[in-house]
């Protein structure tokens, strides 16, 4: 059985509500989707300054986490 399909924008929408419940990331990270064959995954961005900020790794720890999840449940549209 296929899983629904999202865009991108709406993976990261989603993945952008669910970081703001469960981590206090720092403004100025920009989250992407990288695809691998039929899976698919999100990366996080940031310049040095967003990096050196507190709670940055976390944030990202969290989004890995979010994307398992979501990885799971949908396919990336198109």
């Amino acid at each position: 059985m296929s899983k629904p399909a999202k865009t991108e924008a709406e993976l990261i929408a989603m993945a952008r509500a669910e970081l703001k419940v469960h981590a206090d990331c720092p403004d100025g990270m920009t989250i992407s989707i990288i695809r691998d064959g039929d899976s698919w995954e999100f990366r996080a961005a940031a310049d040095q300054t967003t990096v050196d900020r507190p709670g940055f790794p976390e944030c990202v720890a969290m989004l890995v986490q979010i994307g398992d999840h979501l990885s799971r449940q949908y396919d990336l549209q198109g």
